[in-house]
């Protein structure tokens, strides 16, 4: 499969103009036969987490709608992170819309992150991000959800070859972000395909390093801090003969893990 990754600065509670620059990637990663677009966490809105009450949206709202329009137009699947409304709560809600416009997922994000004040805003989410990507079993979860391998480990118990990540990963601690998530592809024998913002907002500056891995923990493509489309291609089949190699799911004794 053919990735395009979207490290993308993020106009801080801007819908409109965010929505505008993530077409323009869109169209100009298509224009190399992407067959995945994967943009940021939060990219209509940066954390403007105080204003969600104006700029989050429901799964209807225009963002969806340009998204589920450019996936059919493109035949492209588009994925990414985006401010959700439901009734009078808001979450971080990764979505997925397939070549068809289809929604094929909609995950919540499940650890909120306090240093950020995502609590005092935010519902958590109760539900997994597991997806179906072409016949392929895939997941995807945000930023510091990677910090809990527990729950890396319980996507990956029903087979899934690759781990989505979207993030706005602060830059004094990029070199965490770069290792967690190598050692999720090691320990779960897939690919992640991660995606970081750069920029600033008003708290924080954001490091980038968008990168892809494979099963082995080796790193096929990776970004550097600037704004840029990291592009790399992918055979979820090598997972399967990884895992033949060593055989870490056969060998779990999950008794014990209680």
């Amino acid at each position: 499969m053919k990735l395009a990754i979207v490290q993308m600065d993020i106009a801080f509670g801007d819908p409109e103009t965010n929505r505008s620059n993530a077409k323009k990637y869109i169209e100009k990663a298509v224009k190399k036969d992407s067959e995945l677009v994967l943009l940021p966490e939060l990219w209509t809105t940066g954390y403007d987490l105080s204003r969600f009450e104006e700029i989050a949206e429901t799964l209807d709202g225009p963002t969806h709608q340009m998204i589920r329009e450019l996936a059919r137009e493109h035949n492209v699947t588009i994925a990414g992170s985006i401010a959700e409304r439901d009734g009078g709560h808001f979450y971080n809600t990764f979505v997925v819309y397939d070549p068809n416009g289809e929604r094929i997922l909609n995950y919540r994000k499940v650890h909120l992150f306090r240093l950020m004040n995502e609590e005092k805003f935010l519902h958590s989410g109760n539900a997994k991000g597991n997806f179906n990507l072409g016949g392929v079993k895939a997941a995807g979860v945000i930023c510091y959800d990677i910090r809990f391998p527990e729950w890396m480990r319980t996507h990956m118990l029903d087979g899934s070859k690759a781990l989505f990540v979207v993030a706005e990963w602060p830059k004094p601690r990029v070199d965490h972000w770069r290792t967690l998530l190598i050692s999720r592809a090691i320990e779960n024998q897939c690919f992640v395909i991660a995606c970081n913002r750069i920029g600033s907002d008003a708290d924080n500056t954001f490091g980038g390093h968008s990168i892809i891995i494979d099963p082995w923990g080796n790193i096929v493509a990776e970004a550097g801090g600037d704004e840029e489309i990291l592009y790399g291609e992918v055979d979820f089949e090598d997972v399967e003969a990884i895992r033949k190699q060593i055989p870490i799911f056969q060998d779990r004794r999950p008794g014990l893990y209680e």
